[in-house]
Protein backbone atom coordinates (compact mmCIF):
# COMPACT_ATOMS: atom_id res chain seq x y z
CA UNK A 1 0.00 0.00 0.00
CA UNK A 2 3.03 2.32 0.26
CA UNK A 3 3.90 4.77 -2.47
CA UNK A 4 6.58 3.68 -4.92
CA UNK A 5 7.48 7.00 -6.53
CA UNK A 6 9.14 8.84 -3.66
CA UNK A 7 9.68 8.61 0.10
CA UNK A 8 6.88 10.03 2.18
CA UNK A 9 7.52 13.57 3.36
CA UNK A 10 4.24 14.50 5.06
CA UNK A 11 1.26 13.00 6.82
CA UNK A 12 -2.11 14.47 7.62
CA UNK A 13 -3.33 13.45 11.07
CA UNK A 14 -7.07 13.21 11.68
CA UNK A 15 -8.01 12.94 15.37
CA UNK A 16 -10.20 14.20 18.16
CA UNK A 17 -10.21 17.79 19.42
CA UNK A 18 -11.65 17.15 22.88
CA UNK A 19 -9.58 17.88 25.98
CA UNK A 20 -11.85 15.42 27.80
CA UNK A 21 -10.21 12.50 25.97
CA UNK A 22 -8.54 9.71 27.93
CA UNK A 23 -5.13 11.01 29.11
CA UNK A 24 -3.49 7.95 27.56
CA UNK A 25 -4.85 8.91 24.14
CA UNK A 26 -3.48 12.43 24.59
CA UNK A 27 -0.10 10.95 25.53
CA UNK A 28 -0.21 8.66 22.49
CA UNK A 29 -0.91 11.64 20.23
CA UNK A 30 2.09 13.47 21.70
CA UNK A 31 4.25 10.38 21.15
CA UNK A 32 3.19 10.35 17.51
CA UNK A 33 4.08 14.03 17.13
CA UNK A 34 7.58 13.39 18.47
CA UNK A 35 7.96 10.32 16.25
CA UNK A 36 6.96 12.34 13.19
CA UNK A 37 9.51 15.02 14.05
CA UNK A 38 12.21 12.38 14.46
CA UNK A 39 11.28 10.86 11.10
CA UNK A 40 11.26 14.31 9.45
CA UNK A 41 7.67 13.71 8.46
CA UNK A 42 5.78 17.01 8.17
CA UNK A 43 2.61 17.07 10.24
CA UNK A 44 -0.46 18.49 8.55
CA UNK A 45 -3.46 18.80 10.84
CA UNK A 46 -6.57 20.76 11.68
CA UNK A 47 -4.80 23.76 13.20
CA UNK A 48 -6.14 23.65 16.75
CA UNK A 49 -4.39 23.46 20.09
CA UNK A 50 -6.92 21.23 21.87
CA UNK A 51 -7.44 17.52 22.32
CA UNK A 52 -5.37 14.93 20.50
CA UNK A 53 -4.74 17.35 17.63
CA UNK A 54 -3.19 19.88 19.96
CA UNK A 55 -1.14 17.27 21.82
CA UNK A 56 0.26 15.90 18.56
CA UNK A 57 1.07 19.28 17.03
CA UNK A 58 2.62 20.80 20.16
CA UNK A 59 4.84 17.74 20.67
CA UNK A 60 5.93 17.72 17.03
CA UNK A 61 6.75 21.44 17.15
CA UNK A 62 8.64 21.19 20.43
CA UNK A 63 10.66 18.28 19.00
CA UNK A 64 11.72 20.42 16.04
CA UNK A 65 9.30 18.98 13.52
CA UNK A 66 7.63 20.84 10.67
CA UNK A 67 3.94 21.49 11.31
CA UNK A 68 1.18 22.98 9.16
CA UNK A 69 -2.23 23.73 10.62
CA UNK A 70 -5.33 24.43 8.54
CA UNK A 71 -8.28 25.92 10.40
CA UNK A 72 -11.54 27.68 9.43
CA UNK A 73 -11.85 31.19 10.80
CA UNK A 74 -14.96 30.29 12.84
CA UNK A 75 -13.02 27.62 14.77
CA UNK A 76 -10.00 29.74 15.68
CA UNK A 77 -11.33 30.42 19.18
CA UNK A 78 -13.14 27.14 19.81
CA UNK A 79 -10.19 24.97 18.81
CA UNK A 80 -7.60 27.47 20.09
CA UNK A 81 -5.45 28.00 17.01
CA UNK A 82 -1.74 27.33 17.60
CA UNK A 83 0.07 30.54 16.72
CA UNK A 84 3.51 28.96 17.21
CA UNK A 85 3.19 26.83 14.05
CA UNK A 86 2.50 27.74 10.44
CA UNK A 87 -1.26 28.02 10.09
CA UNK A 88 -3.52 28.62 7.11
CA UNK A 89 -6.90 30.17 7.98
CA UNK A 90 -9.65 29.24 5.53
CA UNK A 91 -13.30 30.09 5.08
CA UNK A 92 -14.95 26.65 5.30
CA UNK A 93 -14.59 23.07 6.45
CA UNK A 94 -14.54 21.94 2.82
CA UNK A 95 -11.60 24.20 2.05
CA UNK A 96 -9.82 22.96 5.17
CA UNK A 97 -10.15 19.32 4.15
CA UNK A 98 -9.13 19.99 0.55
CA UNK A 99 -5.93 21.79 1.58
CA UNK A 100 -5.07 19.09 4.10
CA UNK A 101 -5.61 16.43 1.45
CA UNK A 102 -3.61 18.28 -1.19
CA UNK A 103 -0.64 19.03 1.09
CA UNK A 104 -0.32 15.50 2.52
CA UNK A 105 1.04 12.41 0.85
CA UNK A 106 -0.21 10.04 3.57
CA UNK A 107 -2.81 9.95 6.33
CA UNK A 108 -2.88 8.86 9.98
CA UNK A 109 -6.15 8.40 11.84
CA UNK A 110 -6.06 8.57 15.63
CA UNK A 111 -9.12 8.09 17.86
CA UNK A 112 -11.67 10.84 17.36
CA UNK A 113 -15.33 11.73 17.34
CA UNK A 114 -17.92 12.62 14.74
CA UNK A 115 -15.67 15.17 13.01
CA UNK A 116 -12.93 12.59 12.58
CA UNK A 117 -15.44 10.08 11.26
CA UNK A 118 -16.66 12.58 8.67
CA UNK A 119 -13.11 13.25 7.49
CA UNK A 120 -12.02 9.64 7.17
CA UNK A 121 -15.20 8.38 5.50
CA UNK A 122 -14.73 11.01 2.80
CA UNK A 123 -11.04 10.12 2.50
CA UNK A 124 -11.81 6.41 2.09
CA UNK A 125 -14.68 7.19 -0.30
CA UNK A 126 -12.25 9.11 -2.52
CA UNK A 127 -9.92 6.12 -2.41
CA UNK A 128 -12.80 3.81 -3.37
CA UNK A 129 -13.38 6.09 -6.39
CA UNK A 130 -9.67 5.90 -7.34
CA UNK A 131 -9.20 9.62 -6.70
CA UNK A 132 -6.07 8.85 -4.69
CA UNK A 133 -3.80 6.00 -3.60
CA UNK A 134 -2.21 7.70 -0.60
CA UNK A 135 -1.45 5.44 2.39
CA UNK A 136 -3.96 5.47 5.24
CA UNK A 137 -3.08 4.12 8.69
CA UNK A 138 -5.51 3.83 11.59
CA UNK A 139 -4.21 3.81 15.16
CA UNK A 140 -6.71 1.62 17.00
CA UNK A 141 -5.66 1.12 20.63
CA UNK A 142 -7.79 -1.40 22.51
CA UNK A 143 -9.80 -1.96 19.33
CA UNK A 144 -11.04 1.64 19.18
CA UNK A 145 -11.86 1.51 15.46
CA UNK A 146 -13.14 -2.09 15.34
CA UNK A 147 -16.84 -1.03 15.29
CA UNK A 148 -16.11 1.13 12.23
CA UNK A 149 -14.31 -1.72 10.47
CA UNK A 150 -17.30 -3.94 11.28
CA UNK A 151 -19.65 -1.40 9.68
CA UNK A 152 -17.49 -1.30 6.55
CA UNK A 153 -17.49 -5.11 6.46
CA UNK A 154 -21.28 -5.07 6.85
CA UNK A 155 -21.58 -3.02 3.64
CA UNK A 156 -19.23 -5.48 1.91
CA UNK A 157 -21.32 -8.44 3.09
CA UNK A 158 -24.42 -6.67 1.73
CA UNK A 159 -22.64 -6.40 -1.66
CA UNK A 160 -22.80 -2.60 -1.51
CA UNK A 161 -19.02 -2.17 -1.25
CA UNK A 162 -16.43 -4.29 -3.09
CA UNK A 163 -14.38 -6.66 -0.89
CA UNK A 164 -11.08 -5.03 -1.92
CA UNK A 165 -12.18 -1.87 -0.12
CA UNK A 166 -11.16 -3.58 3.12
CA UNK A 167 -7.54 -3.33 1.95
CA UNK A 168 -7.70 0.49 1.75
CA UNK A 169 -5.96 1.00 5.08
CA UNK A 170 -3.62 -0.58 7.62
CA UNK A 171 -4.65 -0.75 11.27
CA UNK A 172 -2.12 -0.79 14.11
CA UNK A 173 -2.50 -0.80 17.87
CA UNK A 174 0.92 0.57 18.90
CA UNK A 175 2.15 4.12 18.30
CA UNK A 176 5.57 2.87 17.20
CA UNK A 177 3.95 0.91 14.35
CA UNK A 178 2.20 3.92 12.79
CA UNK A 179 5.03 5.44 10.75
CA UNK A 180 6.38 2.10 9.42
CA UNK A 181 2.81 1.20 8.39
CA UNK A 182 2.65 4.32 6.20
CA UNK A 183 5.19 2.57 3.95
CA UNK A 184 3.12 -0.59 3.91
CA UNK A 185 4.95 -2.36 6.72
CA UNK A 186 2.30 -4.24 8.66
CA UNK A 187 3.00 -5.02 12.33
CA UNK A 188 4.23 -8.54 13.00
CA UNK A 189 1.59 -10.98 14.18
CA UNK A 190 2.09 -11.97 17.82
CA UNK A 191 3.59 -15.43 18.26
CA UNK A 192 1.02 -17.80 19.83
CA UNK A 193 1.88 -18.78 23.39
CA UNK A 194 1.90 -22.46 22.44
CA UNK A 195 4.68 -21.77 19.91
CA UNK A 196 6.66 -19.78 22.46
CA UNK A 197 6.43 -22.66 24.94
CA UNK A 198 7.73 -25.12 22.32
CA UNK A 199 10.66 -22.84 21.53
CA UNK A 200 11.75 -22.47 25.15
Amino acid sequence: MGQDLAPLSSACVFCGSSDAADPQLLADAADLGRAMAAARLKLIYGGGGVGLMGACAIAAHQAGGEVLGVIPHFLKERERRLDVVETVVVSSMHERKQIMFDRADSFIVLPGGIGTLEEIVELLSWRRLDLHAKPVVFYSPNGFWEPLYALFKHTVDARLTPPEFMDSWISVDRVEDIIPALSGVRPAEPVPESVVLRMT
